[in-house]
């Protein structure tokens, strides 16, 4: 008997092993390039111990992935690059989970729904930018927003829309003169919110939260702390009572737009919002054992690089003492009611003493459009701090793959980001 046993469960064994995850969680940290989780770990460094500690990222790191679009470039934008992570195809720059012939591309989400998985989305963007968009609906052009917002809502799986939670920015694409998605979404039965305070109102699936006009706050200038985490953890709480489980993608949107800004420390604050919501996310995974946590890049944005001009350093210290982004500091230095009040507010902003001719370029930028003097900003953030930056776009560059939880050593190694798309769609058709 006791020998039966023993076979019995050596057969039963296998079939344990090959449960896919009933629930995927996909982190995207848009323009995401491996310099940038090296910067944020000695951004995080706490100097009072000898060693440089290991962030969340680090713990979860465990392969790298190429990121080349459907075109001869190598390097992808967030369109093409979100596709492939959603449908495990590649498409051209643009694209809108659509092939060349501008045929749709079934995404993940869409076989969850058919599944009946739920869905959701959290961008610090808005929720119809690239990223998201490539998860829920099919475009020519990333630019087309308004009808990848109606596609939000015209897009149905019987009779269903593909996302029960939508959590971000963008309420300027979704009430508009010749539309107003939000009451449609409303007649539907979704809950709606346009107020971080009044985010404990959405008690259960559908529903939507659009908190600003367009794309939330860049995390430095925002007042509203934790932004990224507070969403996912409201994702999760009303993804949870999904009974056949849920897919929930995650983006931290704006790392990418500091990248494209070459602002360091616009960039190393969005890192650091993001690490929050992984965390989240890992602690959510820590109760839900059935959970798989996958987190990437679609691509690098910048450039970067920890150490500039030839000198070996690189100073996180500059890049900690400053209090805005460089959009942000350049409106406040343009508004300045004088330029001795200009200086003392680039001082108070940056902590950065600058010499007499870099004061001089700085008051005449000023009288320049704003976007030269954020470039003049950023470059001297960068300056002070050692940031190197090659490019305002986009690189080839390779990104992470991090993971955790079940089956998270599938992602272990190297892969191609449509491998991870494919790996994760496996898990939904085999939780069917």
């Amino acid at each position: 008997m006791r020998r039966h046993l023993l076979s019995l469960s050596l057969l039963l064994a296998p079939a344990v092993a090959l449960a896919a995850p009933k629930n995927i969680i996909y982190m995207i940290g848009d323009g995401m390039g491996p310099a940038y989780l090296a910067g944020y770990r000695y951004f995080s460094d706490d100097k009072a111990t000898a060693e440089v500690e290991n962030t969340i990222f680090d713990e979860l790191w465990l392969g790298m992935a190429s990121t080349y679009p459907d075109d001869d470039t190598y390097v992808t934008d967030s369109a093409a690059g979100a596709t492939a992570l959603a449908t495990g195809f590649k498409s051209y720059n643009g694209a809108i989970s659509v092939n060349r012939q501008h045929i749709p591309i079934g995404t993940m989400m869409q076989l969850a729904k058919k599944l009946g998985k739920a869905n959701g989305i959290v961008a610090s963007s808005q929720v119809n930018h690239a990223t998201p968009a490539s998860f829920l609906a099919h475009n020519k052009s990333r630019r087309n927003y308004n009808e990848i917002a109606d596609m939000y809502l015209d897009y149905r799986i019987e009779g269903k829309t593909v996302a029960d939670v939508i959590l971000g920015g963008g309420t300027d694409y979704f009430i508009r003169d010749d539309r107003n998605l939000v009451n449609e979404f409303k007649q539907l039965g979704f809950q709606y919110t346009d107020s971080w305070q009044q985010l404990d109102t959405l008690t259960k699936t559908p529903a939507m939260a659009l908190l600003a006009e367009t794309a939330l706050p860049a995390v430095l200038n925002s007042v509203q702390d934790k932004q990224l985490a507070t969403l996912t953890e409201k994702a999760l709480q009303l993804l949870t009572p999904a009974k056949k489980g849920f897919v929930l993608m995650v983006e931290g949107s704006q790392i990418d737009w500091c990248g494209h800004d070459n602002d360091i420390a616009c960039a190393m604050a969005e890192m650091d919002d993001f690490a929050k919501a992984i965390a989240v996310a890992k602690a959510y995974v820590d109760k839900h054992p059935d959970t798989i946590l996958v987190i990437t890049a679609d691509h690098e944005t910048g450039g970067m690089s920890l150490g500039a001009a030839g000198e070996y350093q690189w100073l996180p210290d500059v890049v900690r003492k400053v209090t805005a982004t460089g959009r942000s500091i350049a409106e406040q230095l343009k508004k300045a009611d004088s330029d001795n009040a200009a200086l003392t507010l680039w001082a108070k902003l940056t902590s950065i003493s600058l010499t007499a001719e870099e004061q001089q370029a700085l008051l005449a930028a000023r009288t320049q459009d704003e976007t030269m003097l954020r470039k003049l900003s950023n470059q001297l953030v960068a300056k002070y701090s050692y940031t190197g930056w090659t490019t305002g776009g986009h690189t080839a560059a390779d990104v992470a793959v991090l993971a955790y939880g079940k089956d998270a050593k599938d992602f272990v190694g190297f892969q191609d980001n449509t491998q991870i798309a494919k790996k994760l769609m496996q898990y939904i058709q085999q939780t069917k």
